[in-house]
């Protein structure tokens, strides 16, 4: 794949200052993660545990618009995080987002939610520039879910698409200093890859407060570039368990700008994981 770099939040905002309120919503975990932009600042935001997204989305919105005294009607654009991640949460905060979206006549905007928690994880944290980044989540059956990045001066560089692969095969091919963000199997791939003598940081989802913030920053930036998505387009990030390779490259000697390569297969669907 072609690399794409992820700007910092404060460019983002930047970006999106022109539009109209921005949503920013994310059920990918068990917390939801939500967010407002205006005005090219961050005007509320929350995280909110809950056993049913059903059941808590509508009072979680109703306290974030209250928050920034603004209502539906007021909001422009709809970014919604679209995984991987747990997949009865996902299907649950899409459909809410396309709900919405068709009621409030907003734009509806989809975004990779491993963008977002790895851009999270960058704000919230000094991760020196040229380190290398993976997202790491459970997605059962022996495997995980799986992207690379690396921090360069005005963000990240996506190195990876998303891809479900064997925790072991994932550890045994990276080869330098990463920092792995995720669940419980963060810390297992931690644990192999810091024992080939590699320096290793974990940073855990569930203390990032800040991915409805992100998913709102890199929605709102697509869509002021003039990216949206047609509402029956966007569904949970399915990926088919996949006969890969997983290459990346070594660090240049400036240790920005490298490329993974990830061969992959993948599938859109609302089918189970």
């Amino acid at each position: 794949m072609t690399s794409r770099v992820l700007c910092r939040v404060n460019r983002l905002l930047e970006q999106a200052a022109g539009l109209r309120p921005v949503l920013g919503l994310d059920t990918s975990t068990s917390i939801a993660s939500l967010a407002l932009l205006a005005g090219g600042k961050i005007t509320a935001s929350l995280e909110r545990p809950a056993t049913s997204h059903g059941a808590a989305l509508p009072a979680a919105l109703d306290d974030l618009l209250s928050a920034a005294g603004l209502s539906v009607r007021d909001l422009g654009v709809i970014a919604v995080g679209t995984g991987p991640g747990s997949y009865t949460g996902l299907r649950i905060g899409i459909s809410y987002a396309k709900g919405l979206a068709m009621a409030s006549g907003c734009a509806l905007v989809g975004v990779p939610g491993f963008d977002a928690i790895a851009l999270a994880a960058l704000e919230r944290n000094n991760i020196d520039e040229g380190r290398m980044v993976c997202v790491v989540v459970d997605a059962r059956k022996g495997e995980v879910y799986a992207a690379l990045y690396r921090v360069v001066a005005d963000g990240l560089e996506k190195l990876s698409e998303e891809l479900v692969i064997a925790l072991k095969h994932l550890a045994s091919q990276i080869t330098e200093d990463v920092t792995f963000v995720g669940d419980e199997r963060a810390k297992d791939a931690a644990a192999l890859v810091v024992s080939r003598g590699h320096r290793v940081a974990v940073l855990e989802i569930g203390k990032l407060d800040l991915r409805g913030v992100c998913v709102a920053a890199l929605g709102g930036a697509d869509f002021a570039r003039g990216e949206t998505d047609r509402a029956a387009s966007i569904e949970p990030l399915y990926i088919r368990t996949p006969e890969a390779t997983f290459k990346p490259t070594s660090k240049s000697p400036a240790g920005i700008g490298t490329e993974g390569v990830w061969s992959i297969e993948r599938k859109n669907s609302f089918g189970s994981i």
